[in-house]
């Protein structure tokens, strides 16, 4: 059976955006976007990967607001296939310690990459070790074999993309593809100076008249006006820790396979040893004990009865 176009067979949504400085992310050096990037997934899977990678940088992406972009699929659907576009290197869902609003704060972004990528190139990632194109080719293999697709069209600049997604902010703002290219150095000299999509959304779309005529030259002055100051600022190593995609759980890279934690992933806790105390069996215990040493009934040596019990039993 030929594999569904699923990139282009997905209305174009209206994102809900997240607070600034969260919200999905991409992640570096990825494939130019081609017809059959998620012909390896099943069919629901692929649906919503293709929703995700159209959806501007910044854009909630969570199981909730999923559900309200996808004509066909609901929360509980979604989140099934977030855990499953994790297992297959698609999604990662990282903490970051990052300058906003003039201070540091820690903000949790998904990262998305419409290239599958190994738990090893996410472990890379996550310690900033992915900086160039040879770091960012780590391809997870997948099931079935892909022909060469020939790509839609040229790679796009971060600021041509924004530019080209302001119509999804609000339509006032539809740029031509003239209008972007020729806007495009001036949004790169924003996103140079610390800013990102969201906000570049945000300023051009603020109190915009209920006409706009010319939305190229409106968006220009803006540019050029509300441009930000160079923030000359000494560089700061980056901070980042991966969270469990489903519960948001924090853990080390190599405790998260899949970007999914052990519940998550379905796995069964070990058994206590036989003989343990449950934790309140032991905290019980330990209050009687305590109980009796202040009355003088148990010797304080007695408190020494909960070493002899197997290392589980202890809290």
């Amino acid at each position: 059976m030929a594999a569904q176009d699923f990139s282009s067979a997905l209305p174009a949504p209206a994102p809900t955006m997240a607070n600034p400085g969260y919200g999905k992310r991409n992640a570096p050096g990825q494939s130019p976007r081609t017809r059959r990037d998620f012909v390896h997934l099943p069919a629901r899977e692929a649906a919503l990967a293709a929703l995700v990678d159209r959806l501007p940088e910044g854009a909630a992406m969570d199981a909730k607001t999923l559900a309200t972009l996808s004509p066909v699929y609901g929360q509980a659907a979604c989140r099934t296939a977030l855990k499953r576009l994790s297992e297959a290197g698609h999604v990662r869902r990282i903490t970051e310690h990052l300058a906003i609003d003039g201070g540091r704060r820690w903000v949790t972004r998904t990262y998305f990459s419409r290239t599958a990528r190994s738990d090893a190139w996410w472990e890379r990632f996550l310690g900033g070790g992915v900086e160039t194109e040879a770091d960012a080719a780590d391809v997870r293999p997948t099931e079935r074999p892909e022909r060469p697709a020939r790509p839609e069209g040229p790679a796009r600049s971060r600021a041509y993309a924004a530019l080209a997604a302001l119509s999804r902010a609000d339509l006032r703002l539809t740029l031509s593809a003239a209008e972007c290219a020729a806007l495009e150095p001036l949004a790169a000299e924003w996103l140079a100076r610390g800013a990102d999509e969201a906000l570049l959304a945000a300023v051009l779309t603020a109190g915009l008249p209920d006409r706009v005529h010319c939305a190229g030259a409106l968006v220009r002055r803006r540019l050029t006006d509300k441009m930000p100051p160079e923030l000359p600022a000494p560089r700061q190593p980056l901070l980042r820790i991966m969270e469990c995609a489903l519960c948001g759980v924090p853990g080390r890279p190599d405790a998260l396979p899949g970007g999914l934690c052990r519940d998550c992933r379905g796995e069964v806790p070990r058994p206590q040893s036989p003989g343990a105390l449950a934790p309140d069996q032991v905290r019980r215990r330990i209050a009687e004990l305590r109980a009796g040493v202040r009355a003088g009934s148990v010797p304080r040596k007695g408190r020494g009865e909960l070493r002899d019990q197997p290392p589980t039993a202890r809290t």
